[in-house]
């Protein structure tokens, strides 16, 4: 595994305090003429660039003072640490895209300007419209830092084919009978391997290194990373340990999950499944195999759901601030967040139907988004995060290496992982 950057080595926390701090929090003045505005994103999908251009274009129509609005992608696995080595380097966005992991260290370190006013006053904005436990995390001290642009619940998109092809139940069948489960469901991807020579079960974008996506299989057995209050690890929990032996299981004796090193594509046709949120479904458009798209399997614990949540910030250091933050919400405002639903669930309660999705959503039906979105948004809890999350996910990610073999003594492992970031907890 690549060690990250010295510059994300330092606590992210602490680098974000700097970059606040100097001349009273005010933004340098804008030079002369139109200004460009940059926004760091980790999507690099044809279509969201696509519809992002078409709402900047949109805004300079009636702003001539703003320049080029440029959007930055930067891969997602290295996405905070890169946006962290950008601010260190003096060369930081004037908006920026945040990971639900780094809320609490961007939220709580002053470097991100208040968007309360703006948003309130903005015509036709209707800042009441979005919902209290969305904006929750993006806010401090009864201030608002960043926009909810995605709330967005775990859901398994299933090939129904491979399924067929391997004798196997559909998710439909095995929801009507209560079936679906993660012992039975993993079952299923064994077979899926053990038939067809497919992948099983893919959980996208953990590749044996993005661990807090295990948070949607774990939560089946009611674990944590670690406590409600972030003081006490959770990795050493009986129920973290029942978790990730069925995980290691699956791995490496079943076959039910690709094991380390090896790529499969589900949106390509190389898996029975995988565990993504709908901003992906767009990959299915031309798909060449029947799909479908339901809930997170129920574990010991019963019926969960995990979210994935993303704010939009505005530097309160850029040169721009202030147009970067008009432009925040117009991007934001209820037209062009409806437009956004298409691959970004909205934090506005209007906005939160199945029928209104569905509208902006037409490869998924009003039932698959009632059950996995609207469904996951009303009982779901948010992904691990913590301040010092940069430092936190390294750690992690390390002490877990050794769980990734046949023979792992997974008890141990996790024991250790504990042992590592305990004293980072504050406990």
């Amino acid at each position: 595994m690549k060690p990250f950057g010295k510059p994300a080595a330092v606590a992210l926390a602490a680098l974000l305090t700097l970059t606040a701090c100097g001349g009273g929090g005010e933004a340098t003045p804008a030079a002369q003429g139109p200004q460009p505005l940059r926004m760091t994103i980790w999507t690099s999908n044809e279509a969201h660039l696509k519809l992002f251009d078409e709402i900047a274009a949109e805004y300079r129509k009636t702003h001539p003072e703003v320049g080029e609005i440029k959007f930055d992608p930067i891969p997602f696995e290295n996405y905070t640490t890169t946006l962290t080595t950008q601010i260190a380097g003096g060369n930081a966005p004037d908006l920026a895209w945040i990971l639900e992991s780094s809320a609490p260290d961007f939220v709580s370190s002053g470097a991100l300007a208040p968007l309360d006013d703006t948003l309130g006053k903005a015509q036709g904005y209707e800042f009441g419209d979005l919902t209290p436990s969305a904006v929750k995390l993006w806010q401090a001290e009864g201030k608002l830092y960043a926009y909810p642009f995605s709330t967005s619940p775990f859901g398994v998109f299933v090939n129904t084919d491979l399924l067929k092809k391997a004798g196997q139940k559909t998710p439909a069948e095995m929801i009507k009978d209560g079936t679906w489960t993660w012992e039975k469901v993993a079952a299923q991807n064994a077979a899926v391997a053990s038939k067809t020579g497919k992948a099983g079960m893919v959980v996208r974008d953990f590749d044996y290194k993005g661990w807090d996506n295990l948070a949607t299989v774990w939560g089946g057995w009611g674990a944590q990373a670690w406590s409600e209050d972030g003081r006490t690890c959770g990795f050493d929990s009986p129920e973290m340990v029942e978790a990730m032996t069925f995980l290691h299981k699956s791995i490496f004796t079943d076959k039910a999950f690709p094991g380390p090193g090896t790529t499969a594509d589900f949106f390509a046709g190389d898996s029975a499944m995988t565990i993504t949120q709908i901003s992906r479904a767009s990959l299915l458009e031309d798909a060449k195999f029947g799909w479908d798209l339901v809930p997170l399997p129920a574990g010991p614990k019963g019926e969960y759901s995990v979210i994935g949540q993303a704010g939009l910030g505005v530097f309160k250091k850029s040169a721009n601030a202030a147009a970067a933050t008009d432009f925040l919400a117009f991007f934001t405002n209820p037209a062009n967040s409806a437009k956004l639903a298409a691959y970004f669930p909205p934090p506005r309660a209007s906005q939160l139907t199945a029928d209104t999705m569905a509208k902006s959503n037409p490869l998924l039906k009003p039932d698959q988004l009632q059950k996995v979105v609207i469904g996951g948004i009303e009982k779901g809890v948010v992904k691990p995060n913590h301040t010092g999350q940069a430092e936190l996910s390294q750690t992690v990610r390390a002490a877990l290496d050794p769980l990734w073999q046949p023979g792992a003594d997974v008890k141990a492992v996790l024991g250790g992982v504990c042992a590592k970031i305990q004293p980072m907890l504050g406990a």
